[in-house]
């Protein structure tokens, strides 16, 4: 009582005379008892500024005594050490499913298959255009979006309507975005038809790509340098790694000239650290430890280049040797200055490692976790409801059983791509005599001009 009547003081001293209802029934009494305490004779001088009564009335009855006189809002801060307060949640968005939804009102077919997924039955069906009968049990409407399936596999993907300049948008950002990196035409083809579909993408694919203007600068013509020395095939993600060194970069921010490469020999994921030209097998080993062991710690065997730097079983290894040739076309595509290539490896490395690789038929992320990525165009989307998201394996499934699976399934195209790699270029160059290569020098740009060696002009930093 006495600390609700401190509460609202200042309207209690104007208003005159007034009625303190209370369930306590004793407190009738208790400012009038002859004997009282000392903490009770305090409070009486601070009762006897006020004019009012007290009635008792029962609990069962004093419904709204707390909402009157014991407001949260007026309750005192008290700070809890063991509660962790969120003041804000905030979660990354993208605005192309929305434009995606808002296109489908201005493409004809796209508005009969939105009817009729909606409400499928056979007199909507003969309503559909004769080209879209044959496939239209294949789509499908969920919260808006027209989805549609293929016989031969299970991945649902978001279909665009007829809008050039919305295609061209995704076009860049399954090519041209730094999460992309500039792929080539089947490995765009296979990433973009992921999440969307739209008839003749293939051709879509093909135009855009050839037309790149960063494409037809910084890749160069393929062409081989020896002929291919096959090593055994592991059996397991991270059994075996192929490490090598590029060095003969500018030099960046921290005058570092030089990258690290760590390459999973059965799933092909690439790892990327920048060091500098004076690094030593410590700080190799530290960095090895950092980006490979902590997270896999399931090595056997290392592979190194023949070179003064690595040290364990020196082999050539063309593994090594394809990654720096894309990781070099990677560089060239993103880095705007020379100082700032190293800023780019992580992009550079999530590219190389989104990207199908043909010995495996698959992206190094799905061989390793059985899902894909999600990509920065498919964010506010369910993961489950589009291959984009990605399926993990089932929980009751053991992973051993799933590991067994992907080991079967890759292994076998693995071997017949080295083998195939093997009889092409052996017949083009015959066979060499054994010779022990020399280490190679990865430049970040080629020679544009004879005055700005190297330099591209007018590219969007990472």
């Amino acid at each position: 009582m006495k600390s609700a009547l401190a509460k609202i003081r200042v309207y209690l001293l104007r208003s005159g005379p007034f009625v303190v209802y209370t369930d306590h029934a004793s407190l009738r009494t208790a400012v009038k008892s002859p004997q009282i305490s000392q903490r009770m004779a305090r409070w009486l001088s601070f009762f006897a500024e006020y004019d009012f009564r007290i009635e008792y009335k029962p609990g069962r009855l004093n419904v709204v005594a707390d909402a009157l006189s014991r407001r949260p809002d007026h309750a005192v801060k008290t700070a809890n050490a063991n509660r962790i307060g969120v003041e804000r949640v905030s979660a990354p968005s993208s605005s192309l499913i929305d434009d995606v939804k808002a296109a489908y009102a201005s493409d004809t077919d796209a508005k009969q298959l939105l009817s009729y997924a909606s409400a499928p039955s056979d007199e909507a069906r003969r309503k559909l255009a004769p080209h879209l009968r044959a496939r239209a049990h294949r789509y499908r409407v969920h919260e808006g979006l027209l989805l549609y399936s293929a016989m031969d596999d299970d991945v649902i993907r978001i279909v665009v309507p007829n809008d050039y300049d919305l295609r061209m948008r995704i076009m860049y950002e399954y090519h041209d975005a730094p999460t992309a990196g500039h792929p080539g035409r089947e490995k765009t083809y296979v990433l973009l038809t992921r999440d969307f579909y739209w008839n003749h993408q293939y051709k879509w694919v093909r135009k855009y790509v050839r037309a790149c203007e960063v494409c037809q600068r910084v890749k160069p013509a393929a062409f081989s340098q020896a002929p291919l020395q096959s090593l055994p095939t592991p059996s397991e993600c991270w059994q075996s790694i192929s490490m090598d060194f590029v060095f003969g970069l500018p030099p960046d921010s921290k005058r570092r000239t030089g990258v690290v490469v760590f390459v999973d020999r059965f799933s092909k994921m690439v790892h990327l650290a920048a060091v500098a030209a004076e690094v030593t097998a410590v700080r190799t080993a530290r960095l090895f430890v950092d980006m490979v062991f902590k997270h896999r710690s399931t090595l056997c065997r290392t592979v190194t280049h023949a070179s003064q730097r690595g040290s364990g079983k020196k082999c050539l290894h063309f593994l090594t040797e394809r990654v720096h040739r894309v990781f070099g076309d990677l560089l060239k595509s993103y880095a705007h200055l020379f100082q700032q290539w190293s800023d780019c490896l992580p992009m550079a490395e999530f590219a190389i490692n989104n990207s199908v690789h043909a010995s495996t038929g698959n992206t190094p992320f799905y061989v390793n976790a059985m899902r894909h990525p999600r990509l920065p165009s498919m964010l506010g989307m369910v993961a489950t409801s589009l291959s984009g998201g990605g399926s993990t394996v089932a929980p009751e499934q053991p992973q051993k059983s799933a590991d067994t699976d992907t080991v079967s399934a890759m292994t076998t195209p693995r071997q017949a791509a080295s083998r195939s790699g093997n009889e092409t270029t052996d017949k083009n160059y015959g066979l060499c005599r054994a010779q022990t290569p020399r280490p190679r020098t990865t430049r970040l740009c080629r020679a544009q001009t004879a005055h700005r060696p190297g330099l591209l002009r007018g590219r969007t930093p990472c």
